[in-house]
């Protein structure tokens, strides 16, 4: 597996490497590393006992959906909104040039729910251990890392780089080969280690359509033991119990979430549905 070449993550694969190289000319690794070893452990991540959780994202722009935020969008409020809905994590996209992301969006949020008890999770389209040292920086405890842009020894390192930071992992898959890579890393987990996630996005990578099906068809596949979580297509309560049925044991949320009015009230409704 030597990571994709063309399409969308072929083209997040190449933005995000000119990226790494553009920081590492303003600070070096050892520089940042320094600065990512200092910075004061986040919080960590705490699922419910009651079987169901949500990462609730925060994403000022969707390439599928289009602006998801005006001018006038409040960071703080709707991340501290997120957290006291009952969120075990807030996602922030920090890509720039497909989803209007920055890091200073990721140290807002860790900033925002460092007292709440709530991690933050870097989203982006990690292809360089430069950028699990750059969340760990800015706060996060958490990063999402998509299987499917990732050779074996890439994401190898990226996941020991992951614990020495003490960072929880989300893997992102797409497929049934993407899930049995999953598999083996959740096998090969250290015990005590940072939590480690699984996901399933059921977004279609050539349309960037989502197809919901793709949730009940590769529910079996899911990694045993693995704490799974349902991608892009969980807009309210009715999915959320559906997911839950499935086998899921959370959700991230995100665009559901950021058009809508009272994101605070939605999230709330869907855990306590997916709750009963």
């Amino acid at each position: 597996m030597s990571g994709p070449t063309g399409g969308f993550l072929g083209d997040m694969a190449r933005s995000s490497a000119a990226r790494v190289a553009r920081a590492l000319r303003e600070e070096p690794a050892a520089t940042l590393e320094a600065r990512a070893r200092a910075t004061p452990a986040a919080p960590p991540l705490a699922l419910s006992p009651l079987g169901f959780d949500v990462i609730a994202e925060v994403k000022l722009r969707s390439p599928a959906a289009g602006p998801l935020a005006d001018a006038a969008f409040d960071a703080r409020a709707r991340v501290s909104g997120y957290a006291h809905a009952g969120a075990c994590a807030i996602s922030v996209l920090t890509e720039p040039s497909r989803f209007d992301g920055a890091l200073e969006h990721l140290r807002t949020a860790a900033e925002v729910l460092r007292p709440l008890g709530i991690p933050a999770m870097r989203k982006d389209f990690i292809v360089d251990p430069y950028q699990l040292l750059e969340a760990r920086a800015a706060g996060a405890g958490g990063a999402l890392l998509i299987l499917r842009m990732l050779s074996a020894s890439r994401l190898e390192d990226l996941l020991e780089l992951a614990r020495e930071l003490g960072l929880f992992v989300l893997l992102e898959a797409f497929d049934r080969d993407d899930l049995a890579r999953a598999a083996e890393c959740v096998a090969h987990h250290p015990t005590g280690a940072p939590a480690l996630l699984v996901g399933l996005n059921c977004r279609d990578l050539d349309t960037l359509a989502v197809v919901p099906e793709r949730f009940a068809e590769l529910a079996p596949l899911l990694p045993a033991g693995a704490c799974t979580v349902a991608e892009s297509g969980v807009t309210g309560p009715a999915d959320a119990q559906r997911m839950r049925a499935l086998g899921y044991r959370a959700a991230l949320i995100g665009t559901a979430l950021m058009k809508c009015s009272d994101p605070q009230s939605l999230l709330a409704r869907i855990l306590r549905a997916a709750r009963t």
